[in-house]
């Protein structure tokens, strides 16, 4: 399936996701990454999907304010049309992208590319979120990154949405979102559930 349109180059690629809640520094990673293999003068690009706006239209920036030049794509497929001739592609908010995403990075992998794809691996709602799962599946490296639970100071996994709106995709920032621990996104998700009823 990923194989019918690589290429193989003999050059060794593989896929890297980061993958967390949201404030847990996953495009903060994604950007070191990706400014330490500049450093070591491989060819860079990232992209990001055309929907996020929230910080810069073209730019990648993390809630720190750090930053990388990117090019915003509408589509997973895309980034093969523009991706090559890079050692490294960085991918962020991968979990905006449509599920052709998980065939994308592997033909670029495939094709001897270090792939770095950073994005929420579940939903408002704790469920897996896009492209992500799949992601995980054919990765070689994993990194699972967290926030801190405002409640308790426990590590957070989940993104709350703490304004009643229904439907996956939704931007915001810390109006809109708050990172939970386990114990205190389940209490704030039956609370909602009871609200709703």
């Amino acid at each position: 399936m990923f194989l019918e349109k690589s290429k193989y180059s003999g050059r060794s690629g593989w896929i890297e996701v980061i993958c967390g809640s949201m404030f847990s520094g996953k495009t903060e990673e994604l950007i070191r990454r990706l400014k330490r293999a500049k450093i070591a003068r491989q060819k860079v690009e990232i992209f990001k999907p055309m929907v996020d706006t929230r910080y810069d239209e073209e730019d990648v920036v993390s809630h720190d304010d750090n930053s990388i030049r990117s090019t915003p794509v509408y589509s997973a497929n895309q980034i093969l049309l523009l991706a090559n001739d890079f050692d490294v592609v960085g991918i962020d908010e991968a979990q905006f992208f449509d599920e052709e995403l998980s065939a994308v990075c592997n033909i670029l992998a495939n094709n001897g590319i270090r792939v770095i794809v950073a994005g929420l691996d579940m939903d408002y709602l704790g469920n897996p979120y896009g492209p992500i799962p799949v992601l995980l599946a054919t990765a070689e490296y994993i990194t699972k990154v967290h926030a801190i639970c405002p409640i308790c100071g426990d590590l957070a996994n989940y993104s709350h949405r703490m304004v009643e709106q229904e439907g996956q995709l939704m931007l915001g920032e810390t109006d809109v979102y708050e990172p939970l621990c386990r114990k205190h996104f389940l209490e704030k998700l039956k609370n909602s559930k009871k609200k709703q009823s």
